[in-house]
């Protein structure tokens, strides 16, 4: 789970940040100026709105791997890791992209994550806990779960949907913060303190309402994932592989930065579900079975 909501997290701070430099440069006040132009306005969303996505995506190795204190396997140490290197570099040839540096971190929960903004020099990582509460073969599903990740280009379709979403944030906050400015405290020459606010605090709330449409593809690219992880191992190990991670009762949770990029999402139910990052293990396992007719 971890790879998605770091990005979200990043994501959302890059354009709060943004936001307050658009403020501080002027932006704001010159479109204010030009009679408030709407079309103007959603120029100028879309460029900080997608810059924002852009930035988090480029951002995402590097954060990941120091968030998660990966090591990088850059020589193997024993047989496990060379084990690890090679079935990495076999599935990502199966696959038709480039080797992905492949990685360890400390953690007693079974899981693992793929991120980068290239899927030629992407990022795998397994946990200490997956390496040692699971099967060969079923780290062998999970690696090509996350390795199916990269070759269907997840992170730059995140990207685009980040962004599309960003600038719609960016948009109506800025039209509301507007109407709120000029109808409640009714200033009419230019855009006052209460605009400023209003605009922070409409952005937090539409940002968190907007990852409700990420974390829907989200839950989508897991069961592409799922089938990527049965074609490279087989079906049978990638759903003993979720099954285990149904076995782990309370499973440690990953940082919720983190949550959203690594295999095992959590459980979840209600509201609760409209913000997972990972549908239920066990639609997951019920999809994988009917899929490769295991049912």
């Amino acid at each position: 789970m971890k790879r998605i909501l770091l990005f979200l997290v990043t994501n959302l701070a890059v354009v709060f940040v943004l936001s307050i430099a658009m403020r501080l440069l002027g932006i704001d006040q010159y479109i204010a100026a030009q009679g408030g132009s709407a079309y103007g306005l959603l120029v100028f969303a879309a460029v900080f709105g997608f810059g924002g996505a852009i930035i988090s995506l480029l951002m995402s190795k590097w954060s990941a791997k120091r968030m998660m204190g990966v090591r990088i396997i850059e020589q193997p140490r024993d047989a496990v890791e060379t084990w690890l290197v090679e079935t990495v570099r076999r599935q990502s040839r199966e696959v038709g992209i480039g080797m992905p540096d492949v990685g360890i971190f400390d953690s007693a929960d079974p899981n693992a994550f793929a991120t980068g903004a290239n899927k030629n020099k992407a990022l795998v990582a397994v946990s200490t806990g997956l390496l040692q509460r699971m099967k060969r073969e079923e780290v062998e599903a999970v690696l090509g779960h996350e390795v199916g990740h990269v070759a269907n280009g997840d992170m730059v379709t995140l990207t685009l949907i980040q962004g599309v979403v960003n600038t719609f944030v960016i948009f109506l906050a800025r039209i509301i913060g507007g109407f709120v400015d000029r109808a409640i405290f009714k200033n009419e020459e230019g855009r006052g303190i209460g605009y400023f606010v209003i605009v922070m605090v409409t952005e937090l709330l539409l940002g968190i309402l907007a990852s409700v449409i990420v974390m829907w593809f989200s839950r989508q690219r897991e069961f592409r994932a799922d089938i990527a992880g049965a074609k490279l191992s087989s079906p049978r190990h990638m759903v003993g592989a979720l099954e285990a991670l149904k076995r782990v009762h309370q499973p440690e949770a990953l940082p919720q930065q983190m949550a959203a990029f690594g295999i095992n999402g959590g459980i979840g139910g209600g509201l609760r579900k409209l913000f997972m990052s990972h549908p239920p293990l066990d639609e997951r396992i019920d999809a994988l079975k009917r899929a490769n007719g295991l049912a």
